[in-house]
């Protein structure tokens, strides 16, 4: 009996709380509709209902619902039947101020959308369920209103509940007015993997999954709440973090309203075993069992008088769909990029050339919501490395940097090296042209469509601006660049090297000398003002580097992540990089975590008239001394007759084409009179016609009228034009010519190689000297030599005397047959290699390393007594294009 007593004591007490309830949710309707409440419970339900949706309601202009709505309906799995019986829940407190009124005629929805200034939203979170029927429930969240669930996101219905709350929320509210950024160390982030699209739109940022992220979200947190900024951030912690961070996440939740900060928290009683949760402020609490969730009194709006919250269960509404969650990122985005577009003029200083050099180089790349990013050259983060698969917007992000030091520094500041090796035009606007003589005066050297070998010569030279810095340092004792006196004004240089990973390519000499140059410059640079700039899409896989990558990355302590490009940030254990356009991660810690800031950055090249405006002011600041930069551009050919006109010399030179290095040199040989001093342009191209013309043209022009006579034999149909026309050049200067088939080439040398010609020089020009092999084979009947006799007597004897032979081979074994084999190779000392492999003309040479591959429109130079060899692009024909061969 006495258990039965206390039962019925107890039945008595509940009945008469929901008595109180009943009565303060009459009152409450009463006071906002204005009409007596229903005696029947199903109508009060009924009414409650029409009441949260009013308070739920998207304001006109704050939504519009392009695609699917997010459901409202329960958590899949949830049961949908029956309720357990209760006392309906009655609400207080009524609706946010400045959201909506409700009438007796029905809800009226708010005439504006909501923003952070105005007070909590009235956020949906499910329906209570009572025996009657179900509402709506919903709960207020904003700036100083919070939410923490007992149970943290590894639950599924912890993670959708956060899910359709950071909807809702960027729902109700004015499109920009809202940034949310997560916590998710248990489950590395998989909680917002479906809200990626919001991440794509800037809405959503990074995810803090380790300690030092997670510490660097919260400095920036508090950063916000001081400065108490007009926009909401909400932070969702889908589980939670260490002590001290949790600490300093629900040190957040105490900030009031005026710091801007709204807390999403989950595993709100997942804590350190034997520590009590943190006491949290202007929270609302929600406890899920194995069916419902139970909510808590949200503070400043209670569902009860006693504090024990809402009496009913509530199902929690379901996962929102992707087309939901695109639909409204696509609504935001295009908002958000009305409201913060980016342009290049935002980048730029109001002033030109301000800035000083001296402690580094910091210009504007970009902003992070509505912060500008500034990212700098200087002691902690000399070096840039950039990555992002192609079309992610590399080439983009460079030009936004390039011209934002340029307009902040002058040229006695800056010097530019730019370098890019893929094919395309990423660096052509800063150098002159045929219709537009303007270029971008801090410009040193540019290299479009590069070779390797280009891209070594520049790090050379960088190397040897290195040593030049390192003797001026001495001799005024310091070890830095900010340090040396006003006197000795060094600009700093900054090398950008575009598709960087081309210098590695394979593992030959010129890769690992690649890599040698290329990790002293990181080394060194730092203290002597050399900065370097390295972009790709890719830095592993790359032979050359294996064992080496880490030293020589290290050194890269900025890392900008481009669509793509995330391995640039390191091994780390989960990197959420940007996926759309125009947008990067940035990292000053060379990879680590916690160091991280999404950024988005401008297209200069959107705005072209202003862009045009900005080259032509820079261009026409320039110093009166500042000439254009040195440009070697790898798609275009060479041609003799833009070389300047040879003046008339005692030691004469053969000019081949221009050598692939920084200044873009002739290259030359010296005609003088050592043993073997002879010229052989050898591989099947019809290129070697013209190089051969180029050689005998240059030559003429170094003698006077008369001074030199010509023998020329064209004895392949292939090289008749390019004879031709070398025959009309020599003759034009005033030289003597003589054009001979096989049987008088023969003859001819037979008497050269008994003496010296009828002139001071004497130069034989042969087009297709193997295509005369059999003449030269047969024996004379009365001396018994053959041509072969005379032409390797010549070869030796025949410079002494003047006498020089410029030949087209077409083929290395024709070659050494003529020679007498390769003993004899250095008969003929100086080569012009064509489309020969690097086998064949190594074995030739007897060199083993030799690094050489066989392309359209270039050409190696050999000097076997210099000794050394270069790449260079062989002089042709104007209008001939050696990539046109068939």
């Amino acid at each position: 009996m006495g258990r039965l007593a206390s039962a019925y004591g107890q039945a008595v007490t509940a009945h008469r709380q929901a008595r109180q309830r009943w009565t303060a949710a009459r009152a409450l309707l009463d006071r906002l509709a204005g009409q007596p409440v229903p005696e029947r419970t199903a109508d009060l339900v009924a009414r409650l209902a029409r009441l949260a949706d009013a308070l739920a309601a998207p304001a006109p202009g704050s939504t519009d619902r392009a695609g699917p709505a997010i459901p409202t309906g329960p958590v899949a799995g949830t049961p949908t039947g029956p309720a357990p019986a209760g006392p309906v829940a009655g609400t207080s407190g009524g609706p946010p101020p400045g959201h909506v009124v409700v009438s007796p005629g029905g809800p009226a929805r708010s005439q504006r959308a909501a923003s952070p200034g105005d007070g909590p939203a009235a956020v949906r979170i499910g329906e209570a369920s009572t025996a009657d029927g179900r509402f709506p429930l919903l709960l207020p969240l904003g700036a100083g209103r919070h939410l923490a669930v007992d149970g943290d996101a590894r639950d599924p219905r912890v993670a959708v509940l956060l899910r359709v709350l950071v909807l809702r929320l960027l729902t109700t509210a004015a499109p920009g007015s809202v940034r949310v950024v997560g916590i998710d160390p248990a489950a590395w982030g998989a909680t917002f993997i479906p809200l990626r699209p919001l991440r794509d739109v800037g809405v959503l940022g990074g995810v803090a999954t380790t300690e030092a992220e997670i510490g660097a979200l919260l400095d920036a947190a508090e950063a916000h709440a001081r400065a108490g900024e007009a926009e909401l951030l909400l932070v969702v912690a889908a589980s939670a973090p260490g002590p001290r961070e949790l600490a300093r996440l629900a040190a957040l939740t105490h900030a009031g309203p005026s710091a801007g900060v709204c807390v999403l928290f989950a595993g709100r009683a997942v804590t350190t075993p034997g520590q009590a949760p943190p006491a949290l402020g202007g929270t609302t609490e929600v406890r899920l069992d194995e069916r419902y969730a139970r909510v808590g009194d949200p503070p400043g709006y209670p569902f009860s008088a006693d504090g024990t919250g809402l009496p009913v269960p509530v199902l929690l509404d379901g996962d929102p769909p992707a087309a939901a969650v695109q639909a409204l990122a696509d609504r935001l985005g295009a908002q958000v990029r009305r409201d913060t577009a980016l342009h290049l003029a935002d980048l730029l200083p109001e002033r030109r050339w301000t800035g000083s050099a001296r402690g580094g180089l910091s210009t504007v790349v970009g902003r992070s919501g509505r912060t500008p990013v500034s990212l700098a050259f200087d002691d902690a983060t000399p070096h840039w490395l950039v990555g992002g698969r192609t079309g992610a917007g590399k080439t983009v992000f460079l030009l936004d940097v390039l011209y934002g030091l340029a307009a902040r520094y002058s040229p006695a500041e800056l010097q530019l090296w730019l370098l890019d090796f893929k094919e395309g035009v990423s660096f052509t606007e800063f150098v002159p042209t045929d219709r537009d003589p303007s270029f971008l005066p801090h410009a040193r050297a540019v290299g479009v469509e590069s070779d390797r070998e280009y891209g070594l010569a520049v790090l050379r030279e960088l190397r040897r601006e290195l040593g030049r810095r390192a003797g001026l340092f001495k001799r005024h004792g310091v070890t830095k660049l900010a340090d040396l006196p006003d006197t000795e004004p060094v600009p700093r240089t900054v090398a950008v090297i575009d598709e960087f990973h081309v210098l590695f390519a394979g593992n030959d000499r010129l890769a690992r000398e690649a890599v040698d140059l290329l990790e002293e410059l990181a080394r060194k640079g730092r203290s002597y003002g050399v900065h370097l700039v390295l972009a790709s899409q890719s830095t592993s896989g790359v032979e050359a580097l294996y064992g080496r990558a880490e030293s020589l990355f290290g050194q890269f302590a900025l890392r900008v992540a481009l669509p793509g490009g995330e391995a640039v940030l390191g091994p780390r254990a989960t990197v959420a990089g940007p996926t759309r356009i125009g947008t990067a991660l940035v990292n000053t810690a060379a990879g680590a975590a916690g160091a991280d800031t999404l950024l988005r950055f401008p297209d200069a090249h959107a705005d072209t008239r202003q862009l045009a405006r900005l080259r032509y002011e820079l261009w026409d600041a320039r110093p009166d001394d500042t000439g254009p930069p040195e440009v070697f551009r790898g798609y275009a050919t060479v041609h003799l007759e833009d070389e300047p006109s040879p003046a008339a010399t005692r030691r004469p030179a053969v000019l081949v084409g221009r050598t692939v290095d920084v200044a873009g040199s002739t290259a030359r040989f010296d005609l003088d009179a050592s043993p073997g001093r002879h010229l052989a342009v050898v591989g099947t191209s019809v290129t070697g016609a013209h190089v051969l013309r180029a050689a005998a043209l240059s030559l003429a022009g170094q003698h006077r009228p008369g001074e030199a006579e010509f023998v020329l034999a064209a004895l392949v149909a292939s090289a008749d034009e390019a004879a031709d026309d070398t025959a009309a050049g020599l003759k034009a200067a005033g030289h003597p010519v003589s054009q001979v088939d096989a049987a008088g080439l023969r003859a001819r040398l037979a008497g050269l190689a008994a003496g010296g010609g009828e002139r001071g020089r004497t130069y034989l020009v042969v087009f297709g000297v193997d295509a005369a092999h059999a003449v030269f084979a047969a024996a004379d009947p009365d001396t018994y030599r053959t041509g072969h006799d005379d032409l390797r007597a010549l070869l030796r004897a025949g410079p002494g005397r003047g006498v020089h032979l410029l030949g087209w081979w077409r083929g290395l074994r024709r070659l050494a047959d003529d020679l007498g084999g390769s003993q004899n190779r250095d008969d003929v000392a100086c080569l012009v290699a064509l489309n020969v492999s690097a086998d064949d003309l190594g074995l030739h040479l007897g060199v083993t390393d030799l690094v050489w591959t066989p392309r359209p429109n270039r050409a190696l130079l050999v000097d076997r007594h210099a000794p050394r060899t270069a790449l260079i692009v062989p002089f042709v024909r104007p209008g001939y294009h050696p990539d046109e061969e068939h």
